[in-house]
């Protein structure tokens, strides 16, 4: 009978697996007077930050704006108890608000559901751990799709800024219409949109600019510091609340120039299921159509939104020491996602303006979420009545201030120096964006596919000497490239006056062969040997040689080096030359050595 292990182990196994799951309980024990007070800062900053760039994120995503401000408090919570990075913040984006507008067609129904099933596929991708999927996406695939975002966002804005109406969403048809109507501008609109981007873009300047205060400086001078400095980061509410004031002195006076958000709904969201059908006026949208109308976008919105959340964690891990999970990752998003469908919350992910706010601030903890999350509820609950007054310029200001920057100037110049062959990707993702998003970003992974197989199909070789030939590949032979080595080895034996008594394949680059590699070798062995042309193996790994003995080649000979295989001559067969090397019982003593031979 089998005796069980000590209770103590097994205790500590869960409890290291609990924490894993749940990395509260992590820093949730050591936590300190000190750090709730960096956390309550850090938690109002954001707080400030979101709650105007929620109500302008609605509008990229073309639903009304308190669907936004419904988007940003979930996360905020789940995040605290799930997430792995104290930094981040998780919320509404400008990216992820693109792709909303992409496939939910402005219809929040379809918003909340695809908020569900996303929140459904990465959970899913997190407890079948395949956040290695991200791998599959290039830095030039992401850096061309936030580019053309950045530019696409911008100049969605525009007729916000100049107080056009009707300007299609399509990119082209946008700036063809926008152009064609420019004289119909509002100077009130185009007026206060101008002075809410000059002064957004002083502020971050200044921010920027802005020198430490040092503990030995008077208390005048750090006060002025942090005076200037809050001012800088809640740049977004400070522009917003000026703006409101504005119009609500029009409106006293009876005159309105500029266009305002509305009405929104006052109150907290209630709490549902998504819906999973829709009422139309000649019937009902099943939730199968539903599901086909939202298309790839089920595969895109998912996938994007870990592609931020991950890569604005790592960025500031790597700043701040710590290590993230990206499938503990997957599952925090994934369930704020669905919680938040509850909620009426659109999709969400992690946005590295408000993550750079909350590091800034010196956050201690995801706790800070609790705070960030509180404010929005209570906005919610009494200050929607005052959002009327906001005119839609100003919040225009707002989502062009933070998009611009995602728009990577520098990138192109850096693949030219770097690798030029990577500007092919980066060049089809940003060109395909313009047209429909999700075009752009499949053609770009699709580039970045084939250039990868290509690599793998085409390794480099190196071809040495002349009575001899020394071949080395540059990377691990996979069945693609066995052709390739093939035609390259016998073009170069075959068409050399005069040809080579024998050829060494130098293989301490390659790792790991499969059966069509194995199959493609004994055919080479064969087409040489009726040539009179003999073909060595040498610095073979451990892996590939057990592969190659499995296979029990005729004539397969190895040698330790390409020094000893050269001084050998390759042991021509016929038994010419130098002593026959005895591959098999070498190779198989070599390998009961070292023991991998039983």
């Amino acid at each position: 009978m089998w005796a069980r292990g000590p209770p103590e182990p097994r205790r500590r196994r869960w409890l290291r697996a609990l924490r894993r799951r749940l990395p509260v309980l992590g820093w949730l024990p050591r936590y300190s007077p000190g750090w709730l007070q960096l956390d309550l800062i850090a938690g109002v900053t954001v707080g400030l930050t979101v709650v105007p760039q929620a109500l302008a994120y609605a509008e990229v995503a073309g639903l009304p704006p308190q669907y936004g401000l419904y988007s940003s408090f979930v996360g905020c919570f789940v995040y605290c108890f799930l997430g792995t990075a104290k930094d981040v913040t998780l919320g509404p984006t400008a990216i992820m608000s693109l792709l909303v507008s992409s496939y939910a067609f402005h219809d929040p129904v379809y918003a909340v559901l695809l908020t569900f099933l996303s929140g459904c596929i990465q959970l899913a991708m997190g407890l079948l751990h395949l956040g290695f999927l991200l791998d599959f996406i290039s830095c030039p695939v992401i850096k061309g799709f936030t580019s053309a975002a950045s530019i696409t966002i911008s100049f969605n804005q525009v007729k916000n800024i100049l107080g056009l109406h009707g300007i299609p969403r399509q990119f082209f048809l946008q700036v063809y219409e926008t152009l064609r109507r420019i004289g119909e501008t509002r100077p009130g609109d185009a007026i206060l949109g101008l002075v809410c981007l000059a002064a957004l873009a002083g502020l971050r300047e200044m921010k920027s600019r802005l020198p430490p205060a040092s503990h030995t400086e008077p208390l005048a001078t750090r006060a002025s510091y942090l005076i200037v400095w809050t001012c800088a980061t809640a740049r977004n509410a400070l522009v917003v609340l000026f703006a409101g004031l504005v119009a609500y002195c029009f409106q006293l006076r009876g005159s309105q120039p500029l266009t305002l958000t509305g009405s929104i709904p006052q109150g907290l969201p209630p709490c549902r299921l998504p819906p999973f059908s829709k009422a139309e006026p000649n019937g009902t949208v099943p939730f199968g159509t539903m599901v086909e109308d939202m298309g790839v976008g089920l595969a895109v919105v998912p996938l994007m939104g870990l592609v931020e959340t991950v890569a604005i964690a790592k960025a500031f891990a790597s700043q701040n020491d710590y290590r993230i999970d990206p499938n503990q990752e997957l599952l925090a998003i994934g369930f704020a996602n669905v919680l938040g469908s509850f909620f009426s919350s659109y999709p969400i992910t992690g946005s590295f303006g408000r993550t750079a706010v909350n590091a800034q601030t010196g956050v201690c903890t995801p706790a800070g979420g609790l705070v960030t999350g509180a404010l929005v509820l209570l906005s919610l609950a009494y200050l929607t009545s005052l959002f009327y007054y906001i005119p839609k310029a100003a919040l225009a200001a707002v989502i062009i201030s933070a998009v611009v920057p995602m728009f990577d100037a520098g990138i192109f110049r850096t693949l030219w120096r770097v690798k030029r062959l990577d500007l092919v990707p980066l060049c089809v993702t940003f060109l395909f964006c313009f047209w429909e998003v999700q075009y752009g970003i499949v053609a770009g992974v699709l580039v970045s596919g084939i250039l990868l197989l290509y690599s793998i199909a085409r390794p480099p070789l190196k071809v040495l000497g002349q009575g001899t030939l020394l071949v080395q590949p540059g990377s691990s032979l996979h069945f693609p490239a066995i052709e390739h080595l093939r035609d390259v080895i016998c073009s170069r034996a075959l068409s050399a006056a005069p040809s080579p008594c024998s050829i060494i394949l130098d293989c301490h680059h390659i790792s790991s062969i499969d059966y069509t590699v194995v199959v493609g070798l004994a055919e080479l062995l064969q087409e040489l040997r009726k040539h009179g042309i003999s073909l060595a193996f040498c610095s073979l790994q451990d892996q590939v040689l057990r592969a190659l003995l499995a296979a029990d080649l005729e004539g397969f000979r190895h040698f330790p080096s390409w020094e000893e295989a050269e001084r050998c001559g390759g042991a021509e067969p016929g038994g010419s030359g130098a002593a026959p090397f005895d591959s098999t019982s070498t190779s198989e003593s070599s390998l009961l050595h070292k023991g991998l031979i039983q």
